[in-house]
């Protein structure tokens, strides 16, 4: 009962969401690239009918995949912080999605309508960015993996300290086996009256 107590209870090596995050982001910085090789620079928020697997970029889109697949690798160093870059992930998807609504119509009313299209968004891709944002949502969520830690490995890992220290310790002399008539150096000076010759 004791023991169960004691137990602590830690994440243990890489965890499957770092793996997720980490492979997503390496997805999102190729994408960016290869969409930039399909634009150009030029006309960085306007309407272009250059595509990346069937979804339509231009430079600002393909300047926001670079962005997220940068910051996502600076993010899986950690399972907390690969689980932030999902929540990032749904978010900056999830965002996409409801103004890609608004943008083809599928919403009545675009509030935004006067900040243009300045992704080049369209109808499908809006169900591209619907999966995305499912993506970051698994990645935000996905099971850690733990390791049980019991006290008897805390005592071997402070044995195995001990042992790794330099600390040496010297063997005390054994005074039990001298003879009761004699007298042990130390305590034959007390007895000696001040004066005498030693």
């Amino acid at each position: 009962m004791a023991r169960a107590q004691r137990a602590r209870i830690r994440t243990a090596g890489l965890q499957p969401a770092q793996v997720l995050a980490g492979l997503a982001s390496l997805a999102y910085l190729v994408f960016g690239i290869v969409g930039f090789t399909r634009t150009g620079f030029a006309d960085f928020i306007g309407r272009s009918d250059a595509t990346v697997l069937g979804i339509s970029v231009n430079p600002l889109y393909n300047l926001g995949f670079v962005l997220l697949g940068a910051i996502g690798l600076l993010l899986t160093f950690g399972s907390g912080r690969s689980r932030v870059f999902g929540f990032l992930t749904f978010i900056a998807f999830g965002a996409l999605f409801v103004w890609g609504l608004m943008i083809t119509g599928t919403v009545s009313t675009n509030p935004v309508s006067q900040a243009g299209n300045p992704f080049n968004l369209n109808g499908p891709d809006n169900w591209v960015h619907l999966g995305l944002a499912a993506l970051g949502l698994v990645i935000a969520f996905l099971p850690a993996r733990h390791k049980v830690l019991l006290p008897e490995d805390e005592e071997e890992t402070v044995v195995t300290d001990r042992a790794e220290s330099a600390t040496v310790v010297e063997p005390v002399p054994d005074t039990s086996r001298r003879p009761k008539h004699e007298k042990s150096p130390a305590v034959a000076r007390e007895e000696r009256p001040p004066g005498l010759a030693h």
